[in-house]
């Protein structure tokens, strides 16, 4: 155990001699949350939505066909009660619900006004707030197709909820995408590199046939890195609630629990990819361009996924930062438990075995 932890400091020691890595680890999080703290406006095609009608009548089903008829929106399914939205929205499976009150086309008839509620998850608020203009733009053809044909003019109040995000703020959406995006990129770059710096000085294969066990050496190379994201884990949440207003509605434990789970996905990686290269230039280049470009294409904070092909969709589930992006959204956000994310959890669980296991593999295939 001494020699581990003299291990461990040694690797501490260059981490703070190095002042490159120092602003790496801790100036990239600040300028990410800087930068992505404002809104980018995106195209929504084809959102999952739900519809609970309580009138069911002529003028609540014509609306309800425009809306299938728009390539915005996907209606999941038709609720028996409103109580049945917040379980929907909580489970993550739908961006807007649609609400009809009993009695819609006789108070469009007789009192020449009628009201609709439409809810939506502001949790992006991007995407709420462009669902929301959508769907009372079709409602608006609706009632200018009324007017048409009567004198009377007719009109129809969307009364609109953003839940989660009331205030529509953009960090809302991009501080979990930069929780991913900067934990994935520090993590893999700054562990791959570390350990390609040993084979270039030619101190590693010094290292390998100590009477020390390798791989408790590969460790004590990772734990400065893993304690150092945790820093920097909280440092970015600092920002977030200090600077940008972030509330963190649910365990923080529980954030920290998934973040390490993350942080550990990415030091496999970094491990990964060292065990393949043989320079520090090649093993950033490959970390860069391999985390820096799936993560923000793949994650969804700037990219809506489900307005990508078919075949996207599935490559972005192979992104660690995509199940991440989603539980960190859960957790600060939605305030939701661990009941609400363990699938996410196994997933990213998984693939941190299955990184690991090809990391060792490797790793004992280049000692042989």
């Amino acid at each position: 155990m001494k020699q581990f932890l003299s291990f461990v400091r040694k690797e501490f020691y260059h981490v703070f001699r190095d002042k490159k890595t120092l602003l790496m680890l801790f100036g990239l999080p600040i300028v990410q949350i800087v930068l992505f703290g404002f809104a980018l406006t995106n195209e929504i095609k084809n959102a999952k939505i739900v519809i609970c009608d309580y009138a069911k009548d002529e003028a609540t089903q014509q609306i309800i066909n425009k809306i299938e008829a728009s390539q915005n929106f996907d209606i999941q399914e038709t609720l028996l009660s409103h109580q049945q939205i917040e379980e929907a929205f909580k489970a993550g499976n739908i961006k807007l619900a649609i609400i009809f009150p009993a009695n819609f086309n006789k108070d469009l008839s007789h009192l020449h006004q009628a009201q609709i509620q439409i809810i939506a998850d502001a949790s992006d608020p991007n995407t709420a707030n462009t669902l929301t203009n959508y769907a009372s733009a079709i409602i608006m053809d609706y009632q200018q197709g009324l007017m048409k044909n009567n004198v009377v003019p007719f009109r129809i109040v969307p009364e609109i909820r953003m839940l989660y995000n009331p205030e529509l703020k953009g960090a809302t959406n991009f501080v979990p995408g930069v929780m991913a995006l900067v934990l994935m990129l520090v993590c893999v770059m700054m562990t791959s590199v570390s350990i390609v710096r040993e084979k270039e000085n030619g101190t590693m294969e010094v290292l390998l046939v100590s009477p020390f066990n390798p791989f408790l050496v590969i460790i004590a190379k990772a734990i400065p890195y893993l304690l150092l994201s945790i820093i920097n884990l909280a440092v970015i949440l600092i920002l977030s609630v200090t600077l940008l207003d972030m509330p963190i509605n649910g365990s923080i434990l529980l954030l920290f629990a998934e973040s390490i789970l993350l942080i550990i996905t990415a030091l496999s990686l970094g491990l990964l990819i060292s065990n393949v290269t043989q320079s520090q230039q090649a093993a950033m280049l490959i970390s860069m361009m391999g985390m820096l470009v799936p993560t923000l294409l793949f994650t969804g904070f700037m990219f809506p996924i489900e307005n990508m092909p078919v075949p996207l969709q599935v490559i972005s589930n192979i992104v660690p930062a995509k199940w991440y992006y989603i539980m960190v959204k859960s957790i600060m956000i939605k305030g939701l438990g661990f009941a609400a994310i363990w699938k996410e959890t196994l997933i990213l669980l998984a693939t941190t075995c299955l990184l690991l296991f090809i990391s060792l593999k490797t790793f004992k295939n280049r000692l042989g």
